[in-house]
């Protein structure tokens, strides 16, 4: 459901009541009530049990009575006194904890409670009667007040998961609540409760509505009919926010992609690229203008020391030059005087396993636009040799792909 459908159904819902004041009538105390829920302007018009059957159709609410602790039923039924006995000091003992904002306790005490009452209710599913201690069969009013009491025990569970934040749990206790009493108005409050914070907004403004249908003026309900509508704003907004972000990701890439093909830049991405953090190859300045200049991540790489050197940003129209003069000296060849701008070769390795000479004084567009050269992961990547060791190791270089290549053609 989207913050459209939202806003619309919050416009144009009907209020209990208020079907037959004309325009301008509305009083100043309604005036400054909180909005209703969206969902209510769907169920308009409709029964509580209309409503009910509706809802019953969601999985929120087609759930199950508690029915895998039998033997924990049977164990609190060997106290004295009837089911109805027994869960009602539970539920005295649970209000005891919940109080004190014992809330694990609490839970605990109104479980068994809910153990006894749904053991009940499952033997009266499969046809049994029900009796009590004495063994005379429940009449129609015990078994009323049964269900009233599990009821209760459901919503007070629910509210001790509501504060330990079990949101499902939460929710849970409340669609076995409603599902013994559609009106309750505290499992419509803390299901949407529940439910609202985890962001399901269309199921809690379902509820909401459910329990506004009961009582348009219940100020919890209200209350949270506006926070869901608050949130569905909050969450929209951030929706349209990430379709914009991946928009212009996507009109980013390209841009980039077209300027690469317009410069023959051929480009590959490896399945295990380098963590660049934020460097990437882009557009400069403006990332969105074609007009821009192509900026290359780019590693300076010494072959012969097993040293490198990273340039965060080496522009198409700069040349090695612009990057030597502040790269060199290097501390490591201190003493020695082997790395200067005058005194190195500089070569990258094209598409077929050869190697390109790089003038210092080239623009790298230049050389990139040849088509021969393969920007691989984003990244230039430009061998530096002393010029007096340059062609033996070029030579090496050549010779080592050349087996390299030929190994893979045998395989």
């Amino acid at each position: 459901m989207d913050i459209e459908s939202l806003m619309e159904r919050a416009m144009n819902m009907a209020q209990p009541g208020q079907q037959q004041q004309q325009p301008g009538s509305q009083s100043e105390a309604d005036a400054t009530k909180p909005s209703l829920p969206p969902g209510l302007a769907v169920n308009a018009g409709k029964t509580v049990d209309e409503v009910w059957a509706e809802l019953n159709k969601s999985p929120l609410f087609m759930t199950e009575l508690e029915d895998n602790d039998d033997v924990a039923a049977l164990q609190a039924l060997s106290y004295e006194g009837s089911a109805l006995d027994n869960s009602a000091d539970f539920k005295e003992r649970g209000n005891e904890c919940f109080k004190v904002r014992g809330y694990v306790d609490a839970k605990e005490f109104y479980t068994k409670g809910v153990q006894i009452l749904a053991a009940e209710e499952r033997k009266r599913a499969r046809g049994e009667t029900t009796t009590n201690p004495e063994g005379e069969p429940d009449s129609a009013d015990e078994i009323r007040r049964q269900r009233e009491m599990l009821e209760a025990l459901y919503v007070n569970r629910a509210a001790c998961h509501l504060g330990l934040e079990n949101y499902r749990s939460c929710w849970l206790d409340c669609a076995a609540a409603l599902r013994l009493n559609p009106r309750n108005l505290k499992a419509c409050y803390r299901s949407a409760k529940a439910l609202l914070a985890v962001d399901r907004i269309a199921e809690a403004d379902d509820v909401c509505a459910m329990g506004l249908a009961v009582d348009a003026d219940n100020a919890g309900l209200r209350a949270v009919a506006a926070d869901i509508i608050k949130r569905a704003t909050e969450l929209d907004a951030r929706r349209k926010k990430e379709e914009e972000r991946a928009a212009t990701k996507r009109r980013r890439e390209q841009l980039l992609h077209a300027a690469l093909a317009a410069r023959n830049i051929p480009t590959r991405t490896t399945d295990k690229p380098p963590e660049m953090g934020d460097t990437r190859l882009e557009l400069v300045p403006d990332p969105d203008d074609p007009r821009s200049t192509l900026s290359f991540p780019t590693v300076l790489l010494y072959p012969l020391h097993l040293e490198s050197d990273f340039i965060k940003a080496f522009n198409e129209t700069q040349t090695l030059d612009d990057h030597l003069a502040y790269v060199f000296p290097l501390p490591w060849d201190e003493g020695r005087g082997a790395y200067t701008p005058a005194g190195v070769t500089c070569y990258v390795e094209t598409r077929d396993g050869g190697l390109l000479k790089m003038g210092k004084r080239v623009p790298l567009l230049k050389v990139l636009g040849t088509g021969k050269v393969e920007v691989v992961d984003e990244v230039v990547r430009i061998f530096v040799v002393p010029s007096p060791e340059a062609e033996a190791w070029a030579k090496e270089f050549k010779e080592k792909r050349a087996a390299e290549r030929g190994g893979n053609a045998g395989r």
